[in-house]
């Protein structure tokens, strides 16, 4: 039977973009920790951020006035969690297991700040067709059955990763960063400016400089077909 694997990762640089990103580890010195007994179950969260407190000009609501329809503003990390059965009786496994060395394994590959990329460890989760990048968010321990000197023999470890996504990836991937790019939009019966502002902007109130860069002299009254320019503005 195939068994969760965490894999440690380290950095590489993308050729294109010249930027740093995190890359599953290879070869004989690549840490990866392989569970004893596979999860239950596991959680999946995918979480999206909304702006409830802006009208539709992008000012604030006053307050006594009905919700504002909630407007994008980012899509959050996600988070992936799961318990790990860890048993040091030798039961499950042939040969009995140090919970305690078990656990500093674990925390070597999950929890130690690294000092060479100044951060917390980037992993690389596998179960069958499932995968997820990210870095350890939160980490339970309870022990649940031990030797008459007080040493551990099981525990319990509780685990939440929250996803890793490179800045190369994010930049493609974030809505935010669309205004980063010039748009072409063709007018349709019906558009206004401040409209096809906050469509591309999030912002409404941009509408004044897009006017001045497509040199429209009569912004309010928009002729269906005509071709406008919203470069970046932020």
């Amino acid at each position: 039977m195939e068994k969760l694997t965490i894999r440690s990762c380290v950095i590489k640089k993308d050729r294109k973009s010249k930027t740093d990103f995190f890359a599953p580890e290879t070869g004989p010195s690549a840490k990866k920790y392989v569970v004893m007994v596979n999860p239950t179950s596991f959680k999946h969260e995918l979480s999206i951020k909304y702006d409830t407190a802006s009208g539709a000009d992008g000012k604030k609501s006053p307050l006594g006035t009905s919700a504002a329809q909630p407007k994008f503003q980012a899509t959050q990390p996600e988070d992936l969690s799961f318990e790990v059965f860890i048993d040091g009786t030798g039961v499950i496994a042939a040969t009995r297991t140090d919970v305690s060395q078990e656990l500093t394994n674990l925390k070597s590959l999950l929890y130690f700040y690294d000092g060479k990329v100044h951060q917390t460890p980037v992993v690389y989760l596998t179960w069958g067709t499932f995968s997820f990048m990210g870095r350890l968010k939160t980490m339970g321990i309870k022990y649940t059955l031990f030797k008459p000197t007080g040493e551990p023999l099981r525990g319990k470890v509780s685990l939440t990763f929250t996803s890793y996504v490179s800045a190369a990836e994010e930049a493609k991937m974030a809505n935010k960063t669309s205004p980063d790019l010039t748009h072409r939009i063709e007018v349709m019966a019906g558009d206004s400016l401040p409209l096809l502002c906050d469509r591309v902007y999030n912002n409404s109130m941009y509408y004044l400089q897009v006017a001045r860069i497509n040199g429209l002299r009569n912004f309010r009254k928009l002729e269906p077909g005509t071709t406008l320019s919203f470069p970046p503005l932020r």
